[in-house]
């Protein structure tokens, strides 16, 4: 008996790379640079607020659309950082992280036959859930070594078909801040062709040199925009899945009937303990973020003195490299090697691509790790050289 287990739609989205390499790691005792969360917790007041919250008896389903001292703590947060003006009754909706915030928008807001544009590279759920939604996706390359993209490919990408355009900044894997220039070519084209912009700024306290600048805030945008972040990045508490989406309050309503039918509510103590943060806690953020960038610029050295080409990352928890210098291989066939040749393990970039031949040469790291474990990581790098 046959038994179509799989919707033909997610066919190719099984078997994460992250899942294969993180089992790698552990099997070999490998250091972890791949997957995209922290070993370090975030402040010790936001560990607090969840205890006191969970002893105060928080632990039911909170409202549908979160609690109203979080979204009271995100308005305010947009308001401080940004410069927007939101209402937390009906422009703000809590979700079970950013990923689902992004599903939710999919869902809600695409039907089958219509189109996704989005950058490439990009982070793996963009296409899991641009399929799940019916959707199909058209992509933009962004151009190593700097990251750039063809303002006339941004155009042509665009089709009668086309519902939203995907952004995420900064960027996941490369780490690339896009521009108030870029943003005012992508806002452009919003406006110009009637597109809604979804823009995935997870990592939006975690920028090094340049500053990020929320699409939101450029002219006529903000009625045209759908705002996503997350604690988990600005916070280093990946496991609480607590995310959020600003935008209009028409615009929130349509993802929060998508939304309602996936989690429904999560992590109500968490909840309070997030809005808490958000309230008291940009000191630590700027702090977080300056530890951040000397990890990079420590990871950076060592993977520049074992060899290989280190591309630009101006902000997120990530480097890209160039193995070319070093090998020819596959990068896929690179990372699987390289638990056996010096106890660490990456990504392949090519996991991040439609078109696997542009991210032929380039490997993934993640520099949000402990001073010790990034230490005895670039002793690691010092012996690849080696062996390679």
């Amino acid at each position: 008996m046959r038994a179509p287990y799989l919707n033909s739609r997610l066919q190719g989205f099984t078997g994460t790379i992250f899942a294969e390499m993180s089992a790698l790691a552990e099997a070999t005792g490998s250091i972890n640079l791949g997957q995209g969360y922290p070993d370090v917790d975030g402040p010790d007041l936001i560990k607090r607020a969840a205890i006191d919250a969970i002893e105060k008896g928080h632990n039911q389903y909170p409202p549908g659309n979160g609690i109203a001292a979080l979204r009271t703590a995100i308005a305010s947060h947009q308001r401080r950082f940004y410069g927007l003006e939101l209402d937390p009754t009906t422009e703000v909706l809590v979700t079970a992280g950013a990923t689902e915030a992004i599903a939710a928008c999919l869902l809600a807001l695409c039907e089958p036959g219509d189109e996704v544009v989005m950058f490439e590279p990009f982070y793996d759920a963009y296409a899991a859930c641009t399929a799940m939604a019916g959707a199909s996706r058209r992509v933009v390359p962004l151009r190593a070594p700097d990251w750039s993209f063809d303002p006339a490919a941004l155009e042509e990408a665009i089709t009668p078909r086309t519902r939203l355009i995907l952004l995420n900044t900064p960027h996941n894997p490369t780490g690339k801040v896009f521009t108030r220039d870029e943003l005012e070519l992508i806002a452009d084209v919003c406006r110009r062709r009637d597109v809604i912009a979804i823009t995935d700024e997870v990592y939006e306290h975690l920028v090094f040199e340049s500053v990020h600048v929320p699409l939101a805030t450029l002219p006529a945008m903000a009625e045209r925009t759908i705002t996503i972040s997350s604690a988990a990045k600005t916070f280093s508490f990946t496991g609480w899945k607590i995310g959020w989406v600003c935008s209009t309050p028409e615009l929130v309503a349509a993802v929060r009937a998508a939304k309602q039918f996936l989690t429904y509510v999560n992590g109500a103590p968490f909840q309070h303990a997030i809005a808490a943060g958000l309230d008291a806690c940009d000191d630590d953020i700027a702090t977080a973020t300056s530890i951040l960038r000397e990890k990079r610029d420590f990871l950076a050295a060592g993977l520049d003195a074992a060899g290989f080409e280190v591309l630009d990352s101006q902000g997120t928890f990530f480097l890209t490299t160039d193995i070319s210098p070093l090998t020819d291989e596959d990068p896929y066939e690179f990372c699987r090697s390289l638990p056996g040749r010096c106890g660490l393990v990456a990504i392949p970039s090519t996991v991040f691509y439609d078109d696997v031949t542009r991210g032929a040469h380039h490997v993934r790291w993640m520099f949000s790790k402990g001073h010790e474990v990034l230490d005895e990581a670039v002793g690691r790098l010092a012996r690849l050289r080696a062996v390679t």
